[in-house]
């Protein structure tokens, strides 16, 4: 008969829906470009796919692990956390939404500090979780900063701080603005004790955090291809009614005009920032 065509001479071979197995979420990732890396390969090149290059996004908890010699560290200050100070709301009230996140992160905020070794030099370092509230500034972490920089004054020890942020916490507001202020004078104590302040800046690092203390260490390192700048390229866009050029706001462009000293991947973060201690810090 007409369309015979359409009819399968042979059955496929078929699998009942109980014996489908799902593949369990968390074992492969797929990055911007579409290569997919088994998640395995993926932590043991620090979150660096070999396929591409593609830095993965990650927080403290992995930083800390490739950073310090046996991923072995001391967390300072982790009693510090968030409180509603202004009963702030907005889609839903400031209280509920640190609960939550607090929950979903098992963080207390959106920083952490730890001290321990690098390549047998002793550091602080204190890095943001992007996964808490967008690794927001908020009185914490001010707080936070502001005792990583007391802890390295009184034992003569190199900082640094691992940004990754979109900015300042609109929930806390003032209290927010007034942190950029308390980290800056925090480090100009540190630089007046003669000791080394290293930014390392992760995608993304915008608003008050690039306004302030993450562009004004004595070294700054950023990962290849992070997104770095004030206000994001739409708004800007937007607003001067004009093209950005060609990647525009990326730690490539920023080392280009002089705002970043070295492109450093994460796979060599160690080994760069111990080499940069020894050759710039003052020794104890």
């Amino acid at each position: 008969m007409a369309f015979d065509w359409f009819k399968r001479k042979a059955k496929n071979i078929t699998t009942s829906t109980d014996e489908k197995k799902d593949v369990p979420k968390g074992l492969w990732h797929q990055t911007p470009s579409g290569k997919v890396v088994e998640h395995d390969e993926l932590k043991r090149n620090n979150y660096v796919s070999p396929e591409d290059g593609f830095h993965v996004r990650i927080g403290s908890a992995e930083f800390f692990d490739i950073l310090f010699d046996g991923g072995k560290f001391t967390e300072l200050d982790a009693n510090v956390e968030s409180i509603d100070i202004l009963n702030f709301k907005d889609t839903k009230p400031y209280k509920d939404r640190l609960k939550e996140v607090k929950a979903k992160t098992k963080l207390t905020d959106s920083i952490r500090n730890a001290v321990g070794t690098v390549k047998g030099t002793e550091m602080v370092v204190s890095c943001m979780d992007f996964a808490f509230i967008g690794g927001s500034l908020g009185s914490v972490m001010g707080e936070k900063i502001r005792r990583a920089v007391d802890y390295c004054i009184e034992h003569k020890l190199p900082y640094m701080i691992i940004c990754q942020s979109g900015g300042a916490r609109m929930q806390e507001a003032t209290y927010s603005l007034m942190q950029l202020a308390k980290v800056q004078a925090k480090l100009a104590q540190l630089s007046e004790a003669g000791l080394l302040y290293i930014a390392y800046l992760c995608d993304p690092t915008f608003g008050g955090i690039t306004a302030s203390f993450a562009m004004t260490a004595d070294i700054i390192m950023a990962e290849p291809g992070a997104l770095i700048g004030f206000a994001g390229p739409r708004v800007i866009r937007e607003t001067i009614g004009r093209d950005l050029p060609e990647g525009f706001q990326t730690s490539e462009f920023l080392q280009e005009k002089g705002f970043v000293d070295f492109i450093v991947k994460r796979t060599e973060i160690q080994d760069t920032v111990a080499k940069t201690v020894n050759l710039l810090a003052v020794k104890a």
